[in-house]
Formats: C-alpha cells, structure tokens, sequence
C-alpha cells in the first residue's frame, strides 16, 4: 500500500498531470505535492482547493438523496453512511485548458483529506483520471 509521496508520483504518471497534492480539507494544508501548482504557490492553490471541498462536504445538497430523510435534521444527515465517509466521492473543476479532479480519501478514521490532481485539458483523459485516482485514494495509507 503506497504513502503519500508514492500515491503523489502514481498520480503524475497520468497523461497530462501537470501537478498532485493531498490536501487536509479541513486545515487547508498540503501534505505532500508534486509538479507545478495552479497560480504557481502549492500552498494558496490547497488552501482554495480545500474550500471547495468542504462546501460539498459540509452541505447537504450535495449528498446522496438516499443518505438522508426529506425534512430531516441536520444531525440526521448521516444516516445510512459511516460517519467518518464523505458524501461526496469527487468534484472536477474544468476550465479553458484543464481540469481539476479533488478525490476525497475515506479511511478508518475521520479522514479529512482530498487528492488534487491538476490535469491538462488537450493531452488528459478526465475519464481515466477519475478512476485511478479512485485508486489510488482507496490504497492511500496514511498515518
């Protein structure tokens, strides 16, 4: 099972990843990155990254309509899920000349962290990008 820093370089063998990090979505800190950065600071692009992602994760029209009950309370939206697993599996970001995919690691703790991969729009392939990084968050270890 890969760390990391391996995960990270896995994720730069895509075709047209231009850069990879592994964001804490709570913090917004990056815990590892890899090749060039968005705005070229790592640290800006996963402090704004990780506000996108706690949008999703923190809002409940973005969940699955089956994990909560119409006119539920909001300490109710965790039904039918493991609390610690986020509703959402991935959000991707595109624009003129690239993609973002931000995959949400679920681990056996209260994970709070996201994949980043930053992806060429002309030389990418948005479809095998979001199934490997799926991948790859789901061999992550962390610790």
């Amino acid at each position: 099972m890969p760390g990391i820093d391996e995960c990270l370089l896995e994720a730069m063998r895509l075709p047209g990843a231009r850069g990879a990090a592994l964001v804490d979505w709570t913090s917004g800190l990056a815990l590892g990155t890899v090749g060039e950065s968005p705005g070229g600071d790592p640290e800006t692009m996963a402090a704004e990254a990780a506000e996108l992602a706690r949008l999703a994760v923190e809002h409940r029209a973005f969940a699955p309509e089956e994990e909560y009950e119409t006119g539920a309370d909001a300490d109710e939206f965790t039904v039918g899920r493991r609390e610690q697993d986020p509703p959402v599996e991935d959000l991707i970001i595109s624009n003129r000349d690239s993609y973002h995919v931000l995959r949400f690691v679920t681990t056996s703790f209260d994970s709070s962290v996201f994949l980043h991969l930053w992806l060429a729009r002309a030389e990418g392939n948005l479809a095998l990008a979001r199934i490997r990084l799926g991948e790859m968050a789901g061999r992550l270890v962390l610790g």
